[in-house]
């Protein structure tokens, strides 16, 4: 909706979110619970009888468990306003007095054509107040023993729109975490990613990277790595049952930051790959 549009109740980010129906995908070693009606996320991935995720549980917060795809925006919209073709625009806050994470993480997705070991999820995006653009995200999960392929993408539909996609998973707190990141984005009063980037500094993290190389987690003797087709990361490891490791395919507030856009027609994709190895003794 234009900045002067009428402001709809949003969902709080921090409300406890259900998981409900559970369908299950497995190959080998890998098993994934999908949660379709709780934001299309991943309630749990299991490798060899290890539990990587937060469940709900553990964590009942919309954005506090599992793994859940990020569109049409990752991290937070400062204030829920950007700009777009000579307009302003408004999107509900929801996270304090930011907008958080896109609209698909709280909203049920439909599963497609599952199979053992591989699942298609959809949804339609809004034409509304939380979303003015519409729009179609699709996920695909895809598992081939010890790697889960993971593809997530947003098609705009006759309007352009900006876009930006991302995961945000929480694992499990590792007993060690491998990144090396080259930069980053320094956080502003209001914890939103500024520019321009600048050399990373000692953690704990809540913070966009741009980081080129494989990132590791290790816990209870398995080796995590963690490959995606972009080089924005966010990294989270302030909680104390969590990290969280965000492929991103921009910053936080990357509608005013660094904004891509989508003609009418157009697709963005990421793509997240997770392989599992023996840890290094």
């Amino acid at each position: 909706m234009a900045d002067d549009g009428p402001r709809d109740a949003w969902d709080d980010a921090l409300a406890p979110m259900p998981p409900g129906p559970l369908h299950w995908l497995r190959r080998g070693p890998l098993e994934v619970a999908l949660a379709p009606e709780a934001g299309g996320r991943l309630a749990q991935i299991r490798f060899a009888g290890v539990d990587w995720l937060l469940g709900p549980d553990e964590a009942p917060a919309t954005i506090g468990w599992g793994c859940y795809p990020m569109v049409p925006w990752a991290g937070r919209v400062r204030e829920g306003r950007f700009d777009f073709g000579g307009r302003a625009y408004r999107v509900p806050t929801n996270f304090g007095s930011h907008a958080i994470h896109g609209v698909g993480y709280s909203r049920a997705w439909r599963l497609d054509a599952p199979h053992p070991s591989q699942a298609i999820l959809s949804l339609a995006l809004p034409r509304d107040g939380y979303w003015p653009f519409g729009g179609v995200a699709q996920q695909s999960v895809t598992l081939t023993g010890n790697i889960l392929h993971l593809m997530l993408s947003v098609q705009a539909e006759d309007l352009a729109m900006p876009a930006a996609l991302g995961w945000h998973p929480w694992f499990r707190k590792p007993d060690g975490l491998e990144f090396h990141p080259e930069a980053m984005y320094p956080l502003d009063a209001s914890g939103i990613a500024t520019l321009p980037t600048v050399p990373p500094t000692p953690g704990p993290w809540d913070d966009c990277f741009v980081v080129r190389k494989e990132i590791v987690l290790e816990r209870e003797r398995q080796r995590l790595c963690l490959r995606a087709d972009t080089d924005h990361w966010v990294v989270f490891d302030g909680a104390a049952l969590a990290t969280c490791v965000e492929p991103q395919t921009g910053p936080p507030d990357a509608f005013s930051l660094a904004p891509h856009i989508l003609s009418p027609g157009q697709r963005l994709a990421l793509t997240f790959e997770l392989a599992w190895h023996p840890a290094e003794v």
